[in-house]
């Protein structure tokens, strides 16, 4: 009999594809099966040409709600009849597989999670085909539960029916589960499981106490976030005096009480925080809100959230009984649980490690395999600007454009860590995992990569690592590849920040990037980091760079912006007085500062973009010194942010190049001229001088497109500056959206290079 055999590729593993092809079939009088191949979902479909007609086209325009279909191909067989329609066993397959994320509770769940009527209530994981964890608990593929942790709970008999039962919301969902036969929460080192834990977390919350909580990809810290005393002492216990932490939200309204959404950004954020990948979205603080100053002090925005699990539900929810007669609150600090340099907390054990910063730990015993951090994004030009790519989104796929079977191993950069592997024309790009300066984010990096691995069924025949000799990264990258005996390939890092941004765009012919970063380690030796590449997926050529300087005091000066802005203003007349006035340094230090540069001694040439950006901020009086990474830059963005609203700006004449521009900010700053101004004035010079040199090398190459990528980029006033300025002369502008433009994207240009190369 004349058999259709459908092939449907795409994200089609965990999303309910298989119970919604095998419905659809019988609304169609379709007899045959579907089945996981590990990569795709295959239908064998018998029935009428305009039946089969019909069912395809129901297949490939109405698929399930979380599911994203690639592709699908169609080839016709002669095979013995059917009789009925039935999901079949998986079997796995070689190519290329598309796993899905983890997914955020669904709106029906929810309803049941807090319906007193429903056999689910107030179960901590709850999850349909439409929701839950993936990613996550996945072991190997294809999608099934004895291959995820959930194998540890056998169902019992009344989810075995709805699993079955092709008219159930749960029919084949992997997770499935209830109070009877899933996993349980608990208070860890107390004999305290169930609702009777999350209503001790919540009381410990109620009255200022902190607590970590295990969530789908890991552990974190929270505490009321419209506490004061609460929100101080968990910046104190975890040493972090500045760096923002992410609010979680009860709903959408709390957030609209918090933030304010213009016209333009209302619709986007409001889909991204109440989608099925729900990340943290930075969205200008109101000034009526109720969430601490302390959670995100000297910053205009705030990185909120709404619940994504059923357990963070329930700890704003659970209809319990306060003992003190508060109400809880509608804001939670939700940050990582980990100590500083290591990546988040994904056991018991970890999380003894951060048993310390916290009053209680509230865990449960369905195992992540894979670490999942928070999601972060920036909104810019109506689409969504990655800051930290993970829970949600990876391992989702980029294709390259290229049918080439090598499977690559890209084990990205040193900072925000994350690897990527190329398989069979698709990039998998993995959750973030951290900075690589910890032996215990390399540990994980390496987990990371033998769970990918094997997920995605492929043994490298290359490896590619940043170009920076102590990168551990790197160093780990060696050893693999020594392990399988393949090629190492090392790659410049800046270079593999433009291919990131073209990887986005599917670009493989020759553009201008402009990559406007901190750190990288250049071609020559020296610190890179104000680049104009001339490059192509293959190579690359170095066309020009902002003006080069000295960066004296080594790793320190990343830290400490005035030894940068010492360093560049000691060659004025007058370095000591402008230096004493505007309280970047002494005449004494500025003199020891001489000594260094002239001696050579803990200096390098650089042309980082960043330390640029440090320098001006602590020249301003604006920050001195960083905290955390980025910390000076971003007050440096908020402080021209501030003056880009006043009533009547002016256009500020700027130097043509950028040490001309440093220097000439701290001559104004110590006449009295207004630092926000001066902020701004950085802003707009900085990218007048980069755009003008993209226009020389648009004149010198022929070349009208310009990719912009870099941890400066995450600037979205700079990047608005720029990129407007290169169109309104006739260029093409890159920019990035679903791939970070910085460190965490690397891996993708890393990968994207080695494909082709």
């Amino acid at each position: 009999m004349k058999t259709h055999i459908i092939r449907i590729y795409g994200i089609v593993q965990g999303v309910g594809f298989r119970p919604f092809a095998a419905n659809t079939a019988r609304t169609y009088h379709i007899s045959g099966t579907v089945s996981n191949k590990g990569s795709y979902v295959e239908i064998m479909a018998q029935g009428t040409d305009e039946d089969i007609s019909a069912f395809t086209d129901a297949v490939r325009f109405s698929p399930p709600k979380r599911a994203l279909i690639a592709d699908i191909s169609v080839t016709i067989k002669d095979m013995p009849p059917f009789d009925g329609f039935i999901i079949a066993e998986s079997a796995h397959d070689d190519s290329a597989a598309y796993i899905s994320p983890d997914i955020a509770i669904c709106s029906r769940c929810r309803a049941e999670l807090t319906d007193p009527t429903d056999r689910r209530y107030l179960h901590p994981f709850i999850n349909c085909t439409q929701c839950g964890p993936r990613l996550t608990i996945l072991s190997s593929m294809p999608y099934d539960r004895e291959r995820t942790s959930m194998a540890s709970f056998p169902m019992c008999p009344k989810c075995a029916g709805e699993y079955t039962d092709h008219m159930s919301r749960r029919y084949d969902a992997q997770p499935v589960c209830c109070t009877e036969c899933g996993p349980r929460v608990y208070i860890l080192g107390e004999d305290m499981t169930g609702t009777d834990a999350i209503a001790h977390v919540r009381d410990v919350i109620r009255t200022g106490g902190i607590a970590a909580v295990k969530g789908i990809g890991g552990f974190h810290l929270c505490c009321d976030a419209r506490s004061d005393s609460a929100v101080r002492r968990l910046r104190e216990l975890k040493s972090r005096p500045s760096k923002p932490f992410a609010v979680m939200c009860r709903d959408m309204d709390t957030i609209g009480r918090e933030c304010t959404l213009d016209d333009t950004a209302a619709d986007l954020s409001a889909s991204l925080l109440d989608g099925w990948q729900k990340p943290i979205v930075l969205l200008p603080k109101s000034s009526h809100g109720e969430v601490s100053p302390y959670a995100a002090p000297d910053c205009p925005y705030l990185g909120v959230m709404l619940p994504y699990s059923p357990l963070h539900v329930l700890l704003f929810e659970l209809p319990d009984r306060s003992p003190t007669g508060r109400d809880f609150t509608d804001c939670l600090i939700m940050t990582s649980g980990n100590v500083p340099g290591a990546p988040i907390c994904r056991t018991d054990e970890d999380a003894a490690g951060i048993a310390g910063y916290c009053d209680t730990i509230l865990s449960h015993d369905r195992e992540i395999l894979l670490r999942a951090d928070d999601s972060v994004t920036d909104i810019y030009d109506g689409r969504p600007y990655m800051i930290r790519r993970s829970r949600g989104y990876s391992p989702l796929p980029f294709p390259t454009g290229t049918s080439s079977d090598r499977c690559v191993l890209a084990v990205g950069s040193e900072l925000k860590g994350t690897f990527a592997i190329a398989k069979d024309g698709m990039i998998y790009p993995s959750p973030y995992i951290g900075d690589m300066s910890d032996v215990r984010s390399i540990r994980a990096l390496q987990s990371g990569i033998g769970r990918m691995t094997d997920l995605l069924g492929c043994t490298p025949d290359t490896v590619v690592c940043d170009s920076h000799p102590m990168y551990n990264s790197a160093e780990l990258a060696g050893e693999i590849a020594n392990s399988y005996g393949v090629p190492l390939m090392r790659l410049q890092h800046h270079y593999a920040h433009i291919l990131s941004c073209m990887a986005e765009h599917r670009r493989t012919d020759t553009v201008i990037g402009v990559a406007l970063d901190g750190t990288g380690y250049g071609d020559d030796g020296t610190i890179w980091g104000g680049e104009i590449l001339v490059c192509d997926v293959r190579s690359y050529e170095r066309a020009d760079h902002i003006t080069p300087y000295i960066q004296a005091g080594g790793d320190a000066a990343a830290r400490e912006g005035w030894r940068i802005a010492a360093g560049i203003l000691s060659g004025l007349p007058d370095a000591e007085r402008i230096t004493e006035e505007l309280g970047i340094c002494s005449s004494d230090t500025l003199k020891i500062i001489r000594s260094m540069i002239s001696g050579g001694i803990n200096c390098v040439r650089s042309t980082s973009c960043g330390r640029l950006f440090d320098a001006v901020s602590a020249i301003l009086g604006i920050r001195r010194t960083s905290s955390y990474e980025g910390e000076a830059a971003s007050a440096l963005m908020y402080a021209a942010g501030r003056y880009a609203t006043y009533p009547g700006i002016r256009d500020i004449p700027t130097p043509d190049d950028t040490l001309s521009l440093v220097r000439d900010i701290a001559i104004r700053r110590a006449d009295g001229e207004d630092a926000d101004m001066l902020a701004y004035a950085f802003h707009r010079g900085l990218a007048r001088i980069v755009a003008g040199k993209c226009l020389t090398a648009r004149e010198r190459y022929g070349i009208d497109t310009v990719a912009l990528s870099g941890g400066c980029f995450q600037n979205t006033l700079l990047l608005r500056m720029v990129q407007t300025a290169l169109e309104q002369a006739g260029v093409k502008v890159l920019t990035h959206s679903l791939i970070p433009p910085n460190d965490g994207g690397i891996c993708v240009g890393q990968a994207y290079h080695a494909v082709y190369r």
